[in-house]
């Protein structure tokens, strides 16, 4: 068999869906109904889970660590309001398109920086990316509202059919098919030969270069589609609170995410996801808990899961179901002989 075919078929099994992720998906869908009272966390959720899906691209998949993800989201953000608020695009999907397509115009441009240097010069360029649109966001006050954030959003329609509601319930389905959607479009290009070279080039770029790869183009269209990504979730973050303020662009936003993907694991698409539920639920329970120290108990799980070790802990939570499904599968095996005549 040829290299390129057995990359091909590496590529279609890789992206080949089993039953663990129809269930994912199954469960999620299932919460969105089970729990009318929590919309608005849900969707709060479903954001933050396409904002870690945009880092782990980059983190994951090409080893381009980023302090100022928050950029790209605030950048989103504030394109969704201020189209809405100014009436240049009403049509949420395709103000959110468009705020999407403004961070992606960012992303291409900054990734020329981004791409030089090694890891701590990526984290400084990134951070300070994000730091000068604060200020920037700042200083132009009478655009972007300053301090007390745009004021007066109001979106329109979904397809001009569903209302946003105070409740959040179309917010948070709209989130839902926004993620979901965007999680199809990310599956297929991982499992591609495109994301197959982003593998080669984290584990070593001089050999990938070596070998073929256009190891830079290769990060900057990675790169550029993960600001695609981000600035997507911060359009969903604006039109389902009409809420746009320099919070978005805050550090403590960035450092949340990389939380996210330490919590959930980056390099597989579902860390991203898992890791924006894990951590907004324990984020939800010690601040009813603890409402001053929530921070601390969140900082000593993550002590846990570095000493203990993402999969130890796997092996531990599998540790019972394995065990039932042996014992059916014993069972099932046990096969009655029959006696001899002798």
């Amino acid at each position: 068999m040829s290299a390129q075919a057995e990359v091909s078929r590496h590529a279609i099994r890789g992206a080949r869906w089993r039953w663990s992720e129809a269930a994912f998906w199954l469960v999620v869908l299932a919460c969105a109904f089970a729990f009318p009272s929590r919309y608005l966390i849900m969707a709060d959720i479903a954001r933050l889970a396409l904002f870690a899906l945009s880092l782990d691209l980059i983190l994951g998949y090409a080893g381009i660590v980023s302090l100022g993800h928050a950029a790209f989201f605030g950048v989103g953000a504030y394109s969704a309001g201020l189209m809405a608020l100014h009436g240049i695009i009403t049509e949420p999907v395709a103000a959110l398109i468009a705020a999407g397509l403004v961070a992606m115009a960012l992303g291409f441009l900054t990734s020329f920086l981004v791409i030089r240097g090694a890891d701590l010069t990526r984290l400084m360029v990134t951070l300070g990316i994000a730091l000068l649109l604060e200020a920037l966001a700042e200083r132009f006050s009478d655009i972007t509202g300053g301090t007390d954030g745009l004021q007066g959003i109001e979106m329109q329609p979904i397809l001009k059919l569903f209302a946003f509601d105070i409740f959040g319930k179309v917010g948070l389905f709209y989130s839902l098919a926004v993620l979901f959607l965007l999680f199809l479009l990310a599956r297929r290009i991982v499992h591609s030969p495109f994301g197959l070279s982003l593998r080669a080039i984290k584990n070593n770029p001089l050999r990938a270069a070596a070998i073929g790869i256009p190891v830079n183009r290769r990060l900057i269209a990675i790169y550029t589609l993960s600001a695609f990504y981000a600035g997507i979730a911060g359009a969903l973050f604006t039109q389902t609170t009409a809420l746009a303020s320099l919070d978005v662009f805050s550090f403590e936003r960035s450092a949340d995410l990389m939380l996210v993907l330490v919590i959930g694991g980056a390099g597989y698409l579902y860390g991203g996801l898992i890791g924006a539920v894990v951590f907004r639920m324990l984020q939800e329970v010690f601040s009813t808990i603890t409402p001053q120290y929530w921070q601390f108990w969140i900082g000593l799980v993550l002590v846990v899961i570095v000493l203990v070790g993402r999969p130890r802990m796997h092996r531990w939570a599998l540790w019972a179901p394995n065990l039932i499904i042996k014992q059916i599968a014993g069972r099932k095996a046990v096969v009655a002989v029959p006696e001899s005549d002798a």
